[in-house]
């Protein structure tokens, strides 16, 4: 009888710690009141120091297990990878930007203010054109998905990201008439993105070749797994404890985000999986292409949504909710890709 593949506990449950430091970020906001402003001011160029060091945390340790070493043998299978680039980079952030479009500025007129839905809009831009990097690989395996290929996707990814990024938020943005700070975004891009990466790579490699590759996956990497989930979920009660009175006026605005967010989820799994099998692609290939396709690099727009529009903003909070409702639908997601395994 074959192994049954199981996601860990503490990734399992993502969603209700989420919730959990949701709750408690709300009371400490309300609990605090006024008092807690002190550390949303602690900014260099717009970028907020103490949920910078956070976010760096939760990213550094996804960039250690990127190997892009491994991108010199795609071309054996080049079919898989222009999957994951043309539904990553040509087709979700703009049916992102539609979803949202429709939802926050017409369908939610009557409930949102005209004034704050660009912002709303703009969270949703920042998750869609950010492809997941790092609980794909949890996907991945759980659909017995080929871990090398899984590998060479998200580092694709992830370079593409360094010169891609910018521009389509910036194209996107545009299209909700925000003024684009462009300086605090190619910043947040060096600062979330960059540095950790270069950091990542460079203890890949020194680590590898001092200890050996055994040692790194089985002994180095699982320490900084708790340390990456943790930094998330304490970003979370400091988001949470400064959108705190908007949340309590206005509890609905949850189940608004996610309902669109949660539509482009499914829709944009659907167009991968179903174009993975019009290419004859075997299942190992193409359920990563839809999973990766399908989840958010959701620690990368939470920090530029902070960076470009702060701490309380409508923005920030859609990336957060993004947080909230990803990991539920992704392991739903994962049960219909093993029952339609081939």
């Amino acid at each position: 009888m074959p192994e049954t593949k199981k996601i860990a506990f503490f990734e399992k449950y993502l969603t209700l710690w989420v919730a959990l430091c949701i709750g408690v970020g709300i009371l400490i906001g309300h609990l605090a009141g006024e008092d807690i402003t002190f550390l949303s001011d602690m900014e260099i160029y717009n970028v907020n120091i103490p949920i910078a060091i956070l976010i760096w945390l939760m990213i550094y340790p996804m960039m250690l297990q990127i190997d892009f070493s491994s991108i010199k043998g795609v071309g054996k299978a080049p079919k898989g990878l222009i999957l994951t680039l043309v539904i990553n980079w040509l087709i979700k952030p703009f049916t992102m930007a539609f979803f949202a479009w429709i939802f926050f500025d017409k369908l939610y007129s009557a409930y949102i203010d005209p004034d704050l839905a660009g912002e709303y809009i703009a969270g949703a831009i920042l998750l869609g054109v950010a492809p997941c990097t790092a609980m794909v690989f949890v996907w991945s395996y759980l659909t017995d998905g080929d871990p090398n290929y899984t590998l060479v996707q998200v580092s694709v990814n992830d370079l593409i990201i360094l010169v891609a990024f910018v521009p389509l938020v910036g194209l996107l943005l545009g299209i909700t008439d925000i003024t684009i700070p462009y300086g605090t975004l190619v910043a947040s891009v060096l600062i979330f993105v960059v540095v950790p990466l270069v950091a990542g790579v460079i203890t890949n490699k020194i680590m590898i070749k001092s200890k050996g590759e055994t040692w790194f996956k089985n002994e180095f990497l699982p320490k900084f797994k708790p340390v990456s989930i943790f930094a998330l979920l304490l970003t979370l009660v400091l988001l949470f404890a400064f959108q705190g009175p908007n949340i309590l006026n206005n509890p609905l605005i949850i189940v608004l985000i996610a309902v669109p967010l949660i539509i482009q989820t499914y829709f944009i799994f659907f167009i991968a999986w179903f174009g993975g099998r019009k290419l004859n692609l075997p299942h190992a290939i193409c359920s990563p292409a839809a999973m990766i396709g399908a989840s958010n690099f959701f620690e990368l727009a939470v920090a530029v949504a902070i960076a470009l529009f702060g701490l309380q903003s409508p923005a920030a909070l859609v990336t957060v909710v993004g947080v909230l409702v990803e990991v539920p639908i992704m392991l739903s997601l994962v049960a219909l890709a093993n029952r339609w395994k081939y």
